[in-house]
């Protein structure tokens, strides 16, 4: 079994999110929106989903008009295999290569792989500049852009919002932080500033870790849990801390799938 975590460049149309939404029915474990990232993280069990929700995306969003503060490089930005259990990391490489090459040869859309290889960072940099795509041709789709298909392991996707709308401080505590761990970002997200985070090894450095040491740089508003988190993660913070932390037993992958049907 694979989870699929497919970042679509589209986070302001209800209707065309609702469109999204009814093509991946049945394999949807979540969805988060954020209407200044201009970004849908869709949370997709299964090999099969992914490619509905791409060809989907595919039709109805042109990236032409598309503005966001988070980086991107198509409308299906980022298509993530990860291994549950019962799964390997050698079989989700196999299905993110299978992807890759569904993708160019039935959307025309140029895939850049990252796992074994390289980084999602990397593939960030060079898209295009020092890199050709590893599937498709050389040159963006005309109103798709490219995707950037990984294997990775479970990773958590976690922001925290400071108190103070001020972006250089954003961006100084990010590059502070910022750790093999934890990739960051400092934004503004419309009128508040954030630290967007990827938790890399969140069993290493889970959610209380990373708000504390946003915490202890700067004065904080909030955090925000974007997905889902493995249940060992979340019960590795205290429970008292849950709701600070933005964290709930229902935003667990286990509890969404066993929502749908798998045990």
């Amino acid at each position: 079994m694979f989870e699929c975590v497919v970042n679509i460049s589209e986070g302001r149309d209800a209707t065309v999110l609702d469109e999204l939404d009814a093509a991946v029915a049945g394999a949807l474990l979540d969805r988060h929106s954020d209407p200044h990232h201009h970004r849908s993280v869709f949370t997709l069990v299964g090999a099969d989903a992914p490619r509905a929700l791409a060809a989907r995306a595919v039709e109805l969003i042109d990236l032409r008009h598309h503005d966001g503060v988070h980086p991107r490089i198509g409308v299906v930005d980022v298509v993530p295999f990860v291994a549950l259990d019962g799964s390997t990391a050698a079989e989700a490489v196999a299905a993110r290569d299978a992807y890759a090459r569904w993708s160019a040869d039935t959307l025309g859309v140029p895939c850049f792989l990252y796992g074994p290889e390289r980084t999602l960072p990397e593939v960030r940099r060079g898209a295009f500049a020092t890199l050709a795509p590893d599937t498709g041709g050389p040159h963006p789709h005309e109103t798709a852009g490219a995707s950037a298909v990984g294997q990775r392991e479970v990773l958590v996707a976690y922001n925290v919002w400071l108190a103070d709308a001020d972006l250089d401080l954003a961006r100084r505590v990010a590059r502070e932080i910022r750790a093999p761990n934890l990739r960051t970002l400092g934004l503004m997200v419309g009128d508040r500033a954030q630290v967007s985070m990827n938790l890399v090894a969140p069993g290493e450095l889970g959610p209380e870790a990373a708000f504390d040491a946003v915490a202890s740089r700067a004065a904080v508003a909030g955090a925000e849990l974007v997905g889902l988190l493995p249940r060992r993660v979340l019960e590795a913070a205290p429970r008292h801390r849950w709701a600070e932390l933005d964290l709930a037993d229902d935003r667990t992958i286990e509890a969404r799938l066993e929502a749908l049907g798998h045990r």
